[in-house]
């Protein structure tokens, strides 16, 4: 079953590109999406990927968490819910 993470502190610059190309080291990828501003659609500085496999998902979030891009330590984590 797919597993989605939470990606943040990510730099400003980086692309889904570079988000998917990130963690498919660690496992196949199913989609990989920076969150951008609806009006400036500048990125958030945090994304979501979702992993195919849980066991790839958990090997992403042991290796890729406090991973430096760009000199910004980026946090992964497993995605909660969204709160209402």
């Amino acid at each position: 079953m797919a597993k989605k993470l939470f990606v943040g502190n990510l730099p400003f610059s980086v692309t889904d590109e570079q988000l998917n190309e990130t963690f498919k080291a660690m496992g196949e990828v199913g989609s990989a999406n920076v969150v951008t501003d609806k009006f400036s659609g500048r990125s958030r500085g945090f994304g979501f990927v979702e992993m195919t496999q849980d066991a790839d998902a958990e090997k992403a979030v042991k290796e890729l968490n406090g991973k430096e891009i760009e000199g910004r330590k980026i946090v992964v984590n497993e995605a909660r819910p969204k709160s209402e």
